[in-house]
């Protein structure tokens, strides 16, 4: 199995940021995902095998980045210009199945995270 493990979550004031890491057991397209208390789960953004393309919500467009350190596995996401809005558990999930991102469909992942809370006061 393919383990997961988040870490970076916690509370921010709007307008701040917050970089959320997810460590992983090999190198897989990785995709961030969010869901809010009565929300069904949504994608955020996305990156390749190799790390050279991305993909993203149109609602972080400008303020998420998302970056990979093949040394060690790591995916990260780094989160400016927080919203009241972004509160939600964030998931890192892994598409084992894919080179380059092909889906925002949270069910064409194979495997998931435990879940960072990101909470933005105000």
């Amino acid at each position: 199995q393919v383990q997961l493990v988040e870490s970076g979550g916690g509370l921010v004031q709007a307008g701040g940021s917050l970089r959320l890491s997810c460590a992983a057991s090999a190198r897989y397209v990785m995709g961030w995902f969010r869901q809010a208390p009565g929300k069904e789960r949504e994608f955020v953004i996305a990156i390749s095998r190799s790390g050279g393309s991305t993909r993203y919500a149109e609602s972080v467009k400008g303020r998420f980045t998302i970056s990979r350190d093949n040394a060690n596995n790591t995916v990260y996401l780094q989160m400016n210009s927080l919203k009241s809005e972004d509160t939600a558990v964030y998931y890192c999930a892994a598409d084992v199945h894919a080179i380059v991102v092909r889906s925002t469909t949270p069910s064409d992942y194979d495997y998931w995270g435990q879940g960072t809370q990101v909470t933005v006061s105000s």
